[in-house]
C-alpha cells in the first residue's frame, strides 16, 4: 500500500472520529463513505456480521453498535434525517474484519482500527508485517500445490526439493539456497522464505505460480522438463526485478516472519481485550 494512501486514509479516520456519550466514536454513514461502500444496503450487511462476530466474543453490541439519527442535506437548504450507527473503535474492527479486504480502504481499517495508538508510522509497520505474512501464507499455499501437481507427473519428494532450488539459484543469480542463507545468516535447518523481504517473497511466489501453470498448460513431465520451466520462469522474474533496479541477492534478511506473525496474533488479541473494555 502506497505511503500516500495511508496518509490520506489515516487523516480520513481521524477527523471522522467523535465523542458520543463521552465515548470515541465513528459514524457508520461516514465509514461505509471512507470504506468505498456505495450503496447503505450492502454495508448494513457487513454491519450484522460485525455484530454477530460481537456478540459471539461475548460483548454486548449496544455497547458498540448504537442506533442514532444523521441529519443530511436536501435541495434549497432542507434537511432530512436518516438511520445511523455510532460505532466504537471495537465495531469498527469487527466492521473491517467482516469487510472486503480486497479493498485498500478495509486493509487500512483492519489494522487501523487495532492498534492503540493511532500514530501514522506505528500502523504503516503493521500494514507491513501483516503484508509480509501474508505473502509468505500465499507462497507455502503455491509450492504445496505446485507439489501435488508435479508428483503426479514422475517428481517425487526429493526431486521437488532439487527443483526448488534450481529455481532459487536462476532467482538469485548464480546463488544456491544454502549460499543464501549463508549470506542472510539463516540456520541450514530453516527456511529460506521466513527471512525474506515481501518483495522476494512475492517474486518467488509469482515463479511458482508461473511454473504451477506452465506444467498443466504444456502438459510437462518428469524432472527435467519441469526443472528447465521453473529456472527459466525464475529467470523471467529475476530478469524483471533487474530491469527495476532490483537484484534480490543484495535485499537484507528480516526478522523471522514466524516471530512477527506470533508478534501480530498476540498484539492483536491484547489490543481486542483493552478495546472491548472501552
Amino acid at each position: 500500500m502506497k505511503k500516500e494512501l495511508i496518509q490520506e486514509l489515516f487523516l480520513k479516520f481521524e477527523n471522522a472520529s467523535n465523542l458520543y456519550n463521552n465515548i470515541e466514536c465513528w459514524s457508520a454513514r461516514e465509514v461505509q463513505e471512507i470504506l468505498g461502500y456505495t450503496k447503505w444496503d450492502n454495508f448494513v450487511k457487513v454491519i450484522e456480521k460485525a455484530k454477530k462476530a460481537c456478540e459471539n466474543s461475548g460483548a454486548i453490541i449496544s455497547d458498540h453498535f448504537a442506533d442514532v439519527g444523521k441529519m443530511i442535506e436536501l435541495a434549497k437548504g432542507a434537511q432530512r434525517e436518516i438511520s445511523d450507527i455510532a460505532l466504537t473503535r471495537y465495531a469498527c474492527y469487527l466492521i473491517a474484519q467482516n469487510g472486503d479486504s480486497s479493498k485498500s480502504e478495509v486493509a487500512f481499517a483492519q489494522t487501523y482500527f487495532a492498534v492503540q495508538t493511532r500514530k501514522q508510522e506505528v500502523i504503516e509497520k503493521r500494514l507491513l508485517d501483516v503484508a509480509r505474512v501474508t505473502a509468505r501464507e500465499k507462497l507455502s499455499k503455491t509450492e504445496k500445490n505446485l507439489s501435488g501437481i508435479i508428483y503426479e507427473r514422475g517428481v517425487d519428494e526429493k526431486s521437488f526439493s532439487i527443483i526448488r532450488s534450481k529455481g532459487d539459484q536462476a532467482l538469485f543469480g548464480g546463488f544456491t539456497t544454502n549460499d543464501m542463507k549463508k549470506k542472510m545468516g539463516v540456520s541450514q535447518n530453516r527456511p529460506l522464505a521466513d527471512f525474506l523481504p515481501t518483495l522476494t517473497i512475492k517474486a518467488k511466489d509469482f515463479a511458482t505460480e508461473l511454473t504451477s501453470h506452465n506444467v498443466v498448460e504444456k502438459d510437462l513431465n518428469g524432472d527435467s522438463q519441469i526443472t528447465t520451466e521453473h529456472i527459466e520462469n525464475n529467470l523471467a522474474v529475476r530478469k524483471m526485478l533487474g530491469e527495476r533496479g532490483i537484484k534480490p541477492e543484495n535485499l537484507p534478511a528480516l526478522e523471522d516472519v514466524k516471530k512477527v506473525q506470533r508478534k501480530l496474533e498476540s498484539d492483536e488479541k491484547k489490543i481486542l481485550k483493552e478495546t472491548k473494555k472501552k
